[in-house]
């Protein structure tokens, strides 16, 4: 059977040469007789890959040594417990803004831990659109402002970070890691979980200034304190070796196409080629305002929902699969992520041109 066109939000695709490189490795890594899947996190060998896997980050991201990079377990939605436990420690106040599913999520979890205000939402329009704000909107006393930047329900992204002022701007940049350059020092953390564009479903990465750490609540669970984990390396408790394995060849594989600059070139030709065809069709549209688009996530939606059913049973059958919108908006959502080729946009691209014509 021939490999399918995977537009899965997450877990997503991987590159097609780095599924075959960890199945040559799969048995015996680099002559070592054992496979990475069975590999003690304290031996030598893994030691090896997770200082590879954190080196080749820092490059790629141009990462400054004040800052810790730490690979984690628990997903995205277990640092939305564990970022105000850590951080929210001064005057007990973060700020945020609300553009989608997991922002709003974050903001529910944190407020458990203390004062929390959403300074501006999108909601009021299905949040089709980043809302603007000035430094005036946050209050600069709180301990953090926080953002998604990359909405992957609903297909916005940040094109200008919000100026906060003083605070402390923390990200949540799990659907756009790694697709474009990103100046991590105008953050004091950003973190994602890898299954959309760094590795399988299972690790957590976080990159955090390290000024900030060493202040968590009496109370943060020992497993959430960022700064035992910076400590001792990632290497706590065990970590998910294997996913950070795959992590490590998927950079190595982004360095070889020439880095963050490469790939978000590659990623703008895809977009905009899926963008331009919404643009134009007089069947599909796109949902999002044109100047908050995302490169990642591209929710799409006909005038009838059985037309929407009915384009998602064919494309499945045509070998594009995962293009059913999130069960909270409906329609359709093309996630085309750094390991999504050119070719399978515009055979996407294709179809979609082909199936309007048919239903007309």
């Amino acid at each position: 059977m021939s490999r399918v066109y995977n537009f899965s939000a997450g877990p997503s695709m991987l590159p097609e040469e780095v599924l075959k490189k960890a199945s040559e490795q799969m048995l015996d890594y680099e002559g070592c007789g054992q496979s990475v899947a069975e590999m003690s996190h304290r031996s030598k060998e893994f030691e090896t890959i997770i200082k590879d896997a954190e080196a080749l980050l820092r490059e790629l991201m141009s990462i400054p040594d004040n800052y810790k990079v730490l690979f984690l377990q628990g997903g995205a939605s277990t640092q939305f417990a564990a970022i105000p436990m850590n951080f929210m420690n001064g005057s007990g106040k973060a700020d945020f803004i609300i553009t989608g599913q997991w922002a709003k999520k974050a903001f529910a979890e944190a407020q458990k831990y203390g004062d929390c205000k959403a300074v501006a939402s999108s909601a009021d329009k299905t949040f089709s659109y980043i809302p603007k704000t000035t430094k005036e909107d946050f209050r600069q006393d709180a301990d953090y402002a926080y953002i998604c930047l990359n909405n992957t329900i609903y297909g916005t992204v940040y094109k200008e970070l919000p100026d906060t002022g003083d605070v402390t701007l923390i990200a949540d940049i799990s659907s756009c890691f790694l697709s474009e350059p990103l100046d991590v020092t105008k953050f004091g953390m950003v973190y994602g979980g890898a299954q959309k564009n760094v590795a399988p479903a299972g690790l957590t990465i976080a990159i955090i200034r390290e000024d900030l750490l060493g202040n968590a609540r009496d109370y943060c669970p020992t497993m959430l304190d960022y700064k035992i984990h910076a400590d001792n390396a990632s290497l706590y408790n065990t970590p998910p070796c294997y996913t950070i394995y795959i992590c490590k060849l998927v950079l190595e594989w982004i360095k070889s196409l020439g880095g963050l600059e490469a790939m978000a070139e590659r990623n703008r030709k895809k977009a905009e080629i899926l963008y331009n065809f919404l643009d134009n069709s007089k069947m599909f549209k796109g949902t999002v305002v044109p100047e908050d688009r995302s490169l990642m996530n591209v929710p799409f939606v006909t005038d009838s929902e059985e037309l929407n059913a009915k384009f998602i049973k064919e494309a499945k059958e045509a070998g594009f699969v995962n293009l059913k919108g999130h069960r909270s908006v409906g329609g359709m959502r093309a996630s085309i992520y750094n390991a999504m080729p050119v070719e399978g946009v515009e055979k996407l691209v294709e179809f979609m041109t082909k199936f309007e014509k048919e239903n007309s």
